[in-house]
């Protein structure tokens, strides 16, 4: 019964795209949905994943438009990229496979005002942190249901290429600490099913707050 946590999060992370068409770049694209959905508002999309398979999958996706989308095979960790280039960085469970201080590279790559997110996995760090995680069970279960139905419907699922799990991630508290100590003035916000969202805005002329 596919209910995927990252697909459910994609409208509130395209609600944090800087003002105008520019340039994103999506790591760890797996087979290309969200950089399909960046495409779709008009951006010109980078996206790279360390798979081979991943990339080749979602080039055989193409772009619906109007945004172009180039796909290629990379890891972030070692390639070198641009410096203030993109005007939107996404990384969707791909941050938790590399060095969080893969951050510093990525925040170096945007333009001033631009925008990086990151929707990863973080291990509960208080009671209220528990009581989400614990409250998140019986929603997810029915819209596992809901998505499973939906997708009879239509005459089942998409099918591809998965993604590597990683089973080790941060606490919330130690996450809370590194994002303070590489990305000044971001936020890091606890979502409902499972997921933790940092948000961080370039300092520069376009936006000295950084905020």
């Amino acid at each position: 019964m596919p209910f995927n946590h990252n697909h459910h999060y994609h409208p509130l992370l395209l609600d944090l795209l800087p003002p105008g068409p520019g340039i994103a770049l999506d790591v760890g694209c797996g087979t290309g949905r969200f950089a399909r959905r960046l495409a779709a508002t008009g951006m010109a999309v980078e996206a790279v994943d360390v798979s081979a398979a991943m990339v080749e999958a979602a080039a055989g996706l193409g772009s619906p438009g109007p945004g172009e989308i180039v796909y290629r095979r990379a890891d972030v960790t070692t390639d070198a990229l641009p410096e203030a280039h993109y005007d939107y960085i996404s990384c969707l469970a791909s941050l938790h496979h590399m060095p969080f201080e893969t951050v510093t590279k990525l925040r170096r790559a945007l333009v001033p005002g631009g925008v990086l997110v990151v929707l990863g996995l973080a291990k509960p760090s208080t009671p209220a942190d528990w009581a989400r995680a614990a409250a998140a069970v019986p929603l997810n279960a029915l819209a596992r249901l809901v998505v499973h139905a939906g997708d009879r419907l239509n005459g089942g699922a998409e099918e591809g290429p998965t993604a590597p799990v990683a089973d080790d991630y941060p606490t919330l508290a130690e996450l809370r600490r590194e994002a303070a100590r590489l990305l000044p003035g971001s936020t890091v916000r606890p979502l409902l099913f499972w997921r933790t969202l940092i948000t961080y805005r370039e300092h520069g002329e376009g936006d000295p707050t950084g905020g």
